[in-house]
């Protein structure tokens, strides 16, 4: 029997995407023949998931875990609702999760290498890929570590389309978490204005008098009416300003001060913002039927 090398079973790997111990399998049964070993894995439907690697996945989840005063928010893509709402699904994003909160990787690659029982983290993707059909992503994550006076609060609205991991300073777990809920809701940009960058303030302003003038309003109310449209823009995008969902007679600032604390950040992800989604173009398509 030929004798295979790890090189030669990371090869197969890279070639098909499968999972360690099937590119091991295949290259045994093929006596290390990497041309056979591909053949093999493409007739037994393993290498599959290579296929799917030109889609767009812009469904899927976000989920949260909280490992003591470390906490991580990820959001993994699949290609239609149906398979998000499947267990398979589901629980490899909760166990993404919770792996992530534990070891803390930097990037998606190092997420990927994590050890697993099946191997890493890409081996579960793909084997789940292989599963459901579908193109399975890990999109991206972000671990935050709290102090032992601050609380976290989670939430997750519409199983999972829209995620939120909130950090406040004092207070506690519930009112972190009546935060979250509004942060998904209202979706803030910054914790408070002072996060606002210079630049972005200033090209608002200049937006801002232009659109006054152009009202025809007199140059000498435009500062101040200006001065009014900026004080509310600020205090849509910032969550410290906003009317609280729960009680709009309180800002949610004062809402968490009430409470004993104050926010110190949030992270909320929405599941595929800022993908492309694939549109067919169902002419296009018939006509290209026809022509073949």
């Amino acid at each position: 029997m030929a004798k295979i090398s790890a090189a030669q079973v990371k090869e197969l790997r890279d070639k098909t995407g499968v999972g360690m111990m099937d590119a091991k399998k295949a290259l045994v049964e093929t006596e290390g023949d990497m041309e056979k070993a591909v053949d093999v894995l493409r007739e037994k439907g393993v290498a599959k998931a290579e296929k799917k690697s030109g889609r767009v996945a812009a469904e899927g989840m976000a989920a949260v875990a909280v490992k003591g005063n470390k906490a991580a928010i990820v959001e993994v893509n699949c290609e239609t609702d149906s398979v998000a709402s499947t267990d398979k699904f589901k629980d490899l994003v909760a166990e993404l999760a919770d792996k992530i909160a534990t070891e803390e990787p930097k990037t998606v690659d190092d997420a990927l290498a994590l050890s697993t029982a099946n191997g890493t983290v890409k081996d579960d993707i793909i084997e789940t890929t292989q599963v459901t059909g579908e193109k399975i992503s890990l999109r991206r994550f972000q671990v935050i570590e709290k102090g032992d006076d601050q609380n976290f609060g989670s939430y997750l609205h519409n199983g999972g389309l829209i995620g939120v991991l909130v950090v406040l300073d004092g207070a506690d777990e519930a009112t972190a978490k009546d935060v979250a809920m509004h942060v998904a809701a209202i979706n803030p940009e910054y914790v408070n204005r002072t996060q606002v960058p210079a630049d972005r303030l200033a090209h608002e302003k200049e937006v801002l008098v232009k659109e006054a003038l152009n009202e025809g309003k007199p140059e000498k109310i435009v500062e101040k009416m200006v001065e009014g449209r900026l004080n509310k823009w600020l205090s849509e995008i910032s969550l410290d300003d906003q009317e609280f969902v729960k009680d709009s007679d309180q800002t949610v600032a004062h809402f968490v001060e009430s409470k004993g604390g104050k926010v110190n950040t949030f992270v909320r992800f929405e599941v595929g913002e800022g993908i492309e989604k694939k549109t067919d173009n169902f002419v296009d398509e018939v006509m290209g039927q026809i022509k073949d």
